[in-house]
C-alpha cells in the first residue's frame, strides 16, 4: 500500500487524482488487476466522475450543498457536520479495474479526491493488486 499526500486549497474542492493513481499502477508494474483507492478522513471522500468538463464538479458541489444544509441544527458542535454528511454520501473509496497497465476508466472519467472541510493536508491510500 502506498500513501499519497494531497494539499487542498478550498473548503469544498474536487481534486483530480487520476494521474497520481495511474502512477501508482505503473510503480506496481502490473498489467491486469484491481486498484483500491481509500480516503482515511471523515470529512473527505473519493469518487469517479467526469473529468473533461470542470462544470460537472461544480454541479456536484451545488447539488451536495442543496442536499446538506449548512444552516441545519447539528448536534456535532465542531462546525463541520455538513462535511461529515457529504463525505458519507460520496463514500471513502473506489475500486478500479486495471487493464493493460492502465486504469480501466470510461472515456470521460477521472478519479477525484473530494474535500469537504478544507483547506487541509490530506492523505489517500492506494493499493494495487494483481
Amino acid at each position: 500500500m502506498h500513501e499519497l499526500r494531497i494539499t487542498t486549497r478550498g473548503t469544498f474542492e474536487f481534486v483530480d487524482v487520476t494521474d497520481l493513481v495511474q502512477a501508482e499502477i505503473r510503480r506496481a508494474g502490473i498489467q491486469d488487476g484491481v486498484c483500491l483507492v481509500y480516503c482515511p478522513h471523515t470529512t473527505a471522500g473519493i469518487t469517479v466522475n467526469e473529468a473533461a468538463d470542470p462544470s460537472v464538479a461544480a454541479d456536484l458541489q451545488d447539488a451536495l450543498d442543496r442536499i446538506v444544509s449548512h444552516d441545519g441544527q447539528w448536534r456535532h458542535l465542531e462546525g463541520n457536520s455538513p462535511a461529515h454528511v457529504k463525505a458519507t454520501i460520496v463514500g471513502a473509496s473506489a475500486q478500479l479495474l486495471v487493464r493493460g497497465g492502465q486504469l480501466a476508466l470510461g472515456r470521460w472519467q477521472g478519479v477525484f479526491f473530494c474535500e469537504f472541510d478544507g483547506p487541509r493536508e490530506r492523505t489517500m491510500w492506494v493499493q494495487v493488486l494483481a
